[in-house]
């Protein structure tokens, strides 16, 4: 089974430099509905002051792993 996960990503400036808000807007069980959810939210308080092309949907298959699969690794910056 797979899920349709929509997202809103835009960039925002703030004091500590500029950086991705990504907001969840939730997980639907289709792409028809993630994209008719689009459609109620691109006139929203907030969603509207956007592109459309802020708005993502992502397809994951349910119980199957699909990220991280061979591990990871920690990388810190210093100066």
């Amino acid at each position: 089974m797979k899920v349709f996960l929509l997202w809103h990503i835009h960039e925002l400036a703030d004091d500590f430099g500029t950086h991705d808000e990504e907001m969840l807007i939730g997980v639907f069980s289709s792409s028809k509905i993630a994209n008719d959810t689009i459609q109620k939210f691109k006139n929203l308080d907030g969603f509207r002051d956007y592109s459309l092309d802020c708005f993502m949907i992502e397809e994951y298959e349910v119980d199957k792993p699909t990220n991280w699969t061979e591990g990871f690794c920690t990388v810190r910056w210093t100066e």
